[in-house]
């Protein structure tokens, strides 16, 4: 099939690179590992705006990343190119009983429960042990949501989180009357806690959507920033009103847009 032959010429090219190129034969997986954090957010960037030319080249990126630590492993007797493929197969039939085997699922959800409960049978000490230690923060609240959630340490309805927020918004506003700055630390982050938990209850993916307001800040702050050259302006020696101004003319832009 064409993408074998292409995969094996995407070994190749590594290997030699690997025995001929200076900067490759340099590498290590820690040198390569900032890389690969690197292009793994570009993919997310891609992704959140749909630009599949992007995706594309994003995702041959990381495939070289793998079978360049494959590389490197091989050549410290780790491990070969081979074992990472015959490991993820394994994994696949193993958590997918369902499919390979003859237990019977509902939905979606059944199926993460199922996976959950393999993990811990593989010998994870917690349903929690699988979330990476280094994710960002937002994203890290609600893959510990959603494991929890696997074993029904989950609220019943959206109204209940909501219920929620607001108590650890008063707790939050509390904390700030008393001038406690730890407590207000503590509190700040159970109400960003409890927002992701929110937004999986909305069918929101909780990073995504403060990605996508950060974008939107960031055009209309530009935005602002321009009109104000236009007119002689600069932004240090303007008024918060007369900024504001400005912001709100590019906010019935973007509307209009």
């Amino acid at each position: 099939m064409e993408y074998i032959k292409n995969f094996e010429r995407l070994v190749a090219i590594m290997n030699e690179l690997r025995e001929k190129c200076p900067w490759d034969k340099k590498q290590t997986i820690q040198t390569l590992r900032s890389m690969t954090i690197e292009e793994t957010y570009e993919l997310a960037d891609a992704i959140t705006e749909e630009d599949w030319q992007e995706i594309k080249e994003e995702l041959g990126n990381i495939l070289l990343h793998i079978v360049f630590y494959a590389r490197i492993a091989t050549e410290q007797n780790r491990f070969t190119l081979n074992d990472v493929l015959e490991t993820i197969c394994n994994k696949l039939i193993i958590r997918h009983p369902h499919i390979y085997g003859d237990t019977i699922v509902n939905d979606d959800e059944d199926v993460k429960r199922n996976w959950e409960k393999i993990k811990l049978s593989e010998g994870k000490s917690s349903v929690l042990s699988g979330v990476p230690v280094s994710l960002p923060a937002v994203v890290k609240a609600a893959r510990i949501q959603e494991k929890a959630k696997q074993v029904g340490f989950e609220w019943k309805n959206a109204e209940d989180v909501w219920l929620k927020v607001e108590e650890e918004m008063t707790e939050l506003h509390e904390a700030v009357k008393n001038q406690n700055p730890k407590a207000v630390e503590d509190e700040f982050g159970d109400v960003l806690f409890s927002l992701v938990n929110y937004a999986r209850f909305l069918n929101i993916d909780a990073e995504n959507a403060l990605e996508q307001t950060n974008k939107k800040f960031i055009q209309r702050f530009t935005r602002m920033e321009m009109i104000a050259k236009e007119e002689g302006k600069n932004l240090y020696d303007m008024s918060l009103e007369e900024m504001d101004a400005i912001w709100n003319i590019v906010k019935k832009e973007n509307k209009i847009a």
